[in-house]
């Protein structure tokens, strides 16, 4: 069961990060990330080649209220997107009773390997099943993106089942690890 949320007025704070909306003023440190080859890519859409295009998703990420800008304390910019969408598991017989969300997130190429979504994965974990009463949280990455498996696991998310995914925006199919996260007892 699909839970509705709102982030536009929620801040979640870690050791490096501030989790809050992203706002109209973060479209050049969004644009800058979200142009580079390989890093879209790993999420299933091309990597921005204008301004403009970069400029027309934040406007839905600001509307649609489900994705956190991931702002880098230290060097005082947006490195990235954590979202919360409406999951696998709402369709699946197995899971479609839990009250869960599916997290997705994206990270600046330069900020890889430290940590950081680990990072944010648990604060947004914690606000999930503290604040919005989830109950399971879903998560998946393409076969080759080992980056993202590493994260699933680092944040104990149990493997369910290999699926494929079809990119509208790539053309193209990628093979799909799904995971999930229940609520502690």
């Amino acid at each position: 069961m699909d839970i509705k949320t709102d982030v536009s007025g929620v801040n979640l704070e870690t050791e490096r990060l501030t989790l809050r909306p992203f706002a109209e003023s973060d479209l050049s440190d969004f644009y800058a990330y979200a142009s580079v080859p390989g890093v879209g890519e790993m999420a299933g859409w091309p990597h921005h080649e204008s301004i403009a295009t970069s400029e027309r998703i934040l406007r839905s990420f600001i509307d649609e209220k489900e994705v956190f800008a991931v702002y880098h304390k230290a060097d005082r910019k947006v490195i990235g997107s954590l979202g919360l969408h409406r999951s696998w598991a709402n369709e699946d017989e197995a899971y479609k009773a839990l009250r869960v969300k599916e997290i997705g997130y994206v990270l600046a190429k330069e900020y890889w390997g430290q940590g950081l979504i680990p990072e944010a994965v648990s604060a947004v974990l914690e606000y999930g099943f503290d604040t919005l009463g989830a109950e399971a949280f879903t998560c998946g990455h393409f076969l080759e993106n080992d980056q993202s498996r590493r994260v699933i696991e680092k944040c104990r998310f149990k493997f369910v089942k290999r699926s494929e995914y079809y990119s509208q925006q790539m053309r193209r199919s990628f093979e799909d690890m799904k995971y999930i996260l229940n609520r502690p007892l």
